[in-house]
């Protein structure tokens, strides 16, 4: 099942992607009726779309500003279901709904580049004061799964928990594996930093072997240049202290010896 938002892709005969960019939001009748809300993630869409996968593996992408409360949670039950392994990437923002979502993952993971947004459940309303203090009592109830959800998982209290959402608190990479929204750390700069060290100080240390290879080769040919073109006599003179012919037949012996290997090559 595929549209622009929700998007499922069978990677391999193990593992399976699904690209949730859009909003939290259950469909209308006008959505079907004039053909949009492609944008719009639905429990019941993704529903259908989970009943097609059949690989142990299942990473869902996140991209999102939220959306319906009833809709994040329905969504976030149905991924928990999920019999294999489940993995959660926020490639942008998980934001409200889909910050709930995101805490479905048995692994979860917000690269540097990610950010997580937890609020408390809000609404517009009108009435009178009586009306708005119900409202409130019935907002603080609906906020109350996803703060149960939130300190489930994570490593902060559930007054921690509040405290945040109370605020609308934004979370960075280093912020949600710190505090256990995200169970893994991704450093691709790091990695990357490590392995160029690595093959920089390889491909160095391989060369300096090579150079003192070649260098201890061609002082061997040139020995046995001297040896044969002077009598055998033996060099007991530095490079430098040798008479003009013998540094002579030192650099022949350097020449023939990289003439020989470049012709190896």
């Amino acid at each position: 099942m595929e549209n622009n938002f929700l998007n499922f892709k069978k990677k391999s005969e193990t593992e399976t992607e699904l690209y949730i960019y859009g909003n939290i939001e259950q469909k209308t009748w006008i959505d079907d009726w004039l053909g949009i809300g492609k944008e719009k993630t639905d429990a019941f869409t993704l529903k259908d779309a989970l009943m097609q996968v059949d690989t142990p593996n299942l990473t869902v992408r996140i991209n999102s500003y939220g959306g319906d409360v009833s809709e994040g949670l329905a969504i976030y039950s149905l991924l928990s279901e999920f019999k294999g392994h489940l993995k959660t990437i926020v490639d942008g923002f998980a934001c409200s709904a889909a910050s709930v979502i995101f805490m479905a993952g048995k692994e979860r993971v917000v690269p540097e580049n990610g950010l997580l947004m937890i609020h408390n459940a809000w609404t517009e309303a009108r009435g009178d004061s009586n009306k708005m203090k119900k409202i409130a009592e019935d907002l603080e109830k609906i906020t109350q799964p996803s703060l149960n959800i939130y300190t489930a998982k994570t490593n902060l209290s559930e007054e921690e928990i509040k405290e945040k959402m109370d605020r609308e608190e934004w979370i960075t990479s280093q912020e949600a594996y710190e505090w256990g929204f995200s169970t893994t750390q991704e450093r691709k700069n790091a990695v990357m930093q490590a392995v160029e060290a690595d093959f920089v100080y390889n491909l160095v240390m391989k060369n300096k072997e090579l150079q003192n290879t070649i260098e201890q080769k061609a002082k061997e040919t040139a020995e046995e240049i001297l040896k044969e073109q002077c009598k055998g006599s033996a060099i007991k003179e530095p490079m430098g202290l040798l008479n003009p012919n013998q540094n002579k037949i030192k650099e022949d012996a350097w020449t023939s010896f990289f003439n020989t290997k470049n012709k190896k090559r």
